[in-house]
C-alpha cells in the first residue's frame, strides 16, 4: 500500500458511524446488512453511502446470497494497517 491508500483508510476511520458499524461487523464475523443497520437510527441511503466508503477503503467486503449482502472485515487489509502504525512509533 502507498500514503494514498492509508489516506484513503483514515478517511473512512473518520466517521463515528463508520467506526461502530467496524465494531459491529468485528463482534459478529460475517454479518447480514439487515443486521447492522437496525442498530442505526439513519436512512438506509446514507448507510449504504457509509458501507460504499468502508469498501472502497478496502476495510470490508461484501458477499451477495440472494437478496441479502453480508460483511466481514477485510483482516489482511487491517494488518497492513496496524504494520504501517507500528512503524510510526
Amino acid at each position: 500500500m502507498d500514503y494514498k491508500d492509508y489516506a484513503t483508510i483514515f478517511k473512512a476511520l473518520s466517521d463515528p458511524n463508520r467506526l461502530r458499524i467496524l465494531t459491529i461487523i468485528h463482534k459478529e464475523g460475517r454479518v447480514c446488512v439487515c443486521r447492522i443497520l437496525e442498530q442505526f437510527d439513519i436512512t438506509q441511503p446514507t448507510f449504504s453511502y457509509h458501507m460504499k466508503t468502508l469498501q472502497d477503503a478496502g476495510l470490508v467486503a461484501c458477499e451477495k446470497e440472494g437478496t441479502l449482502c453480508y460483511y466481514e472485515l477485510n483482516y489482511d487489509k487491517i494488518s497492513q494497517l496496524k504494520i504501517f502504525l507500528s512503524r510510526l512509533n
